[in-house]
């Protein structure tokens, strides 16, 4: 007999089947016993009134797993209208350990330090584990969408033999007895496989020694790159992103019942993101005119003039100084003190960072020197644009940060699977 799933039971009415999973709940009246089982489709009732499987039953508490055999039956008061009778149940595992939460409960009341310390565990909490499905079906979408358009999937290293893109927010390793470093993006493979590919994609960690301690800063994070050539601007790139989005959302919006047990607010992608002048934005929020970033406040003004002035959750902000950009920016043409990048805000967090690259070996020789870096570090990046490059540019989304805005969660470690902070290097 295969395997049934529990959500597919309503097919089998008045057949034998057999499910495995996971003792999710067990109540004992009387004269009968409700087991709930939980397996990775949902959850599904089975009612146990022989006495000898009852008592057996007692043993096992919840966590443990089991298999089941039995009889489908229809019940239009059970969950889903239809439950299994006449179980033999068979223990697949010795009896669970007590746990430190009680995943049965519809809602998982337990603090933050709880959840991380326990996260094998707490992951289990059918809440808790619509959450990384959320980020499962945007990375669907992120794939399905790329590759429709032409896009090849990459993968690049992760340990470089030079610091060279932010200096010491990089992690050093021993490398065989030499130093190496966690690479802090793809961000210099993606454009030198634009030589190769011209539309480029990649999904992987990517590791930032910062020691920020805040609600949405991780050591280690998941990154969706995608670089492609051939473009006219940095907003050629941001229409790519908005087809991405728009595709990442159209994935998470087809699970329903995970945006539900998430508590997931499906946004809409507009035709056209509105778009602001860095300077401008400054001037909407009443900072500095000399500022070079914007504050989070200042992200979650702009956030909500998005939503009040064009009913959008999304907004993106370019033209951002090019003393605060990486030396490849490139810069607006009419005036270089501004480049052709941009963040993207999302329900007032920055989420995307993008925009157009150089491409030209001189330019890059002139704007590295300019920032006093050795150009030998840079050899091998620097000779791919020597040998004929595209006009190009990508962008970078943090994938933990677009699950909890979507989740609306009040700490990005709630949508990380292991985080890896200043603190918290385990489990």
């Amino acid at each position: 007999m295969k395997r049934t799933l529990n959500t597919t039971l309503a097919a089998h009415i008045g057949e034998p089947i057999r499910l495995e999973g996971w003792i999710h709940r067990r109540r004992r009246l009387a004269a009968v016993t409700f087991l709930v089982l939980r397996d990775r489709s949902g959850l599904a009732q089975i009612v146990v009134s022989d006495e000898a499987t009852r008592t057996a039953l007692d043993g096992l508490p919840e966590e443990t797993v089991v298999r089941v055999t039995g009889t489908a039956t229809a019940n239009a008061k059970a969950p889903g209208g239809v439950e299994v009778t006449n179980p033999t149940i068979t223990a697949l595992s010795a009896p669970a350990a007590t746990s430190p939460v009680e995943l049965w409960r519809p809602h998982l009341d337990a603090a933050l330090p709880t959840l991380l310390d326990h996260a094998p565990l707490t992951w289990r909490h059918r809440e808790r584990r619509a959450v990384w499905e959320v980020a499962a079906a945007s990375l669907r979408g992120f794939r399905t969408t790329l590759d429709a358009g032409g896009f090849t999937e990459v993968a690049t290293p992760k340990f470089t033999a030079t610091a060279t893109e932010s200096g010491a927010n990089v992690f050093a390793v021993d490398y065989f007895g030499r130093p190496a470093y966690l690479a802090q993006s793809p961000q210099f493979y993606k454009q030198m496989l634009v030589g190769v590919f011209e539309r480029v994609y990649e999904t992987g960690p990517v590791f930032r020694a910062e020691p920020h301690d805040t609600v949405r800063h991780l050591a280690q994070y998941t990154s969706l790159d995608v670089e492609l050539g051939f473009i006219t601007d940095h907003r050629d790139v941001l229409a790519v992103l908005r087809e991405v989005l728009a595709g990442m959302v159209t994935a998470v919006s087809e699970q329903e019942d995970v945006c539900r047990l998430a508590g997931v607010q499906v946004p809409v992608v507009p035709e056209q993101i509105p778009l602001i002048h860095f300077r401008d934005a400054l001037r909407l929020v009443g900072a500095d005119p000399e500022e070079l970033d914007l504050a989070p406040e200042h992200e979650r003004e702009l956030s909500r003039w998005a939503l009040r002035e064009h009913d959008s959750d999304f907004l993106a902000v370019e033209g951002y100084p090019a003393a605060k950009r990486p030396f490849y920016t490139h810069p607006q043409p009419d005036d270089p003190r501004w480049t052709n990048s941009f963040d993207l805000l999302f329900r007032g967090l920055e989420l995307v960072t993008g925009g157009q690259r150089l491409h030209e070996h001189a330019d890059y020789v002139a704007a590295l020197t300019a920032r006093g870096q050795n150009l030998d570090d840079y050899r091998t990046y620097l000779d791919t644009f020597a040998h004929g490059m595209p006009p190009h540019g990508g962008f970078a989304l943090g994938l933990e940060r677009w699950v909890a805005r979507l989740a609306g969660l009040d700490n990005v470690r709630r949508s990380t699977l292991f985080p890896r902070d200043l603190h918290r290097l385990t489990p």
